[in-house]
């Protein structure tokens, strides 16, 4: 810490001055030099790249999925929120050295999407063709009445 005398702020939320640096401070959640590589630790996963509109009754979701077998897609939905996870295997034809450019991406990928309007998950559907994956939500209509009987028991 510096020499100066910290701010009534400072000290009542126990910040420290962005001039000041810190040596040994923990990054995630690990301490001292051997965290300075804490980025390669996580597993690589890539991000899948959506489209996502909206008619008057459903939204609908779009992403080249091609090169993924159908039983390597997880499509999870809940009322505000889709996930899709999966994973695109590579094949071993070729070997590393005999490429002259890799920009396919190959391994895991996962993409979560806050809808904008909340949907019927038990009646959406997926749909895969030509390696286009097309989610359908159907939206829940909040200004539908639904009118109940009453019975005499």
């Amino acid at each position: 810490m510096s020499k100066e005398k910290r701010s009534f702020f400072e000290r009542i939320t126990g910040s420290v001055s962005a001039d000041e640096t810190i040596v040994d401070a923990p990054i995630n959640g690990k301490a001292g030099p051997a965290s300075a590589n804490w980025l390669e630790d996580e597993p690589e996963e890539g991000e899948l790249s959506v489209d996502v509109y909206q008619t008057a009754n459903e939204i609908v979701i779009q992403s080249m999925v091609a090169g993924v077998k159908p039983e390597d897609l997880q499509v999870t939905i809940t009322r505000e929120l889709v996930t899709i996870k999966g994973h695109r295997e590579r094949p071993s034809v070729v070997d590393d050295e005999s490429y002259f450019q890799k920009e396919l991406y190959w391994g895991s990928f996962t993409r979560t999407i806050l809808l904008p309007a909340e949907v019927e998950a038990e009646e959406s559907e997926a749909t895969e063709r030509f390696g286009l994956l097309t989610l359908r939500l159907p939206k829940i209509d909040k200004a539908k009445i639904q009118k109940v009987k009453v019975r005499s028991v």
